[in-house]
């Protein structure tokens, strides 16, 4: 993932799994490391109604089931995005 992030000149990597991309690795290719939740965390307060339009559209895109938006911040939830949970409910 650090040579394609470095081949991209990508300026962060977006992963829970930080413990395999040591700071002073990153920093020597002008590279940040954001767990996922800190990063949609980031998204939401650039524009939540953009990230709430995106769960919708989650929600909306599952069928069989049918997905509800609670369903969806269930889901994203049980991936460790708990803060990112808690500001999109409260919006």
């Amino acid at each position: 993932m650090l040579a394609a992030a470095v081949r991209a000149r990508a300026q962060v990597i977006v992963t829970n799994n930080v413990k395999d991309f040591p700071h002073e690795t990153l920093q020597q290719w002008d590279i940040d490391l954001k767990d996922a939740d800190d990063f949609v965390c980031d998204q939401i307060g650039l524009d939540a109604k953009v990230v709430w339009s995106c769960a919708q559209q989650i929600a909306n895109s599952w069928r069989t089931p049918p997905g509800t938006i609670e369903d969806v911040l269930a889901s994203l939830e049980r991936c460790s995005l708990v803060q990112s949970v808690a500001e999109l409910r409260a919006l």
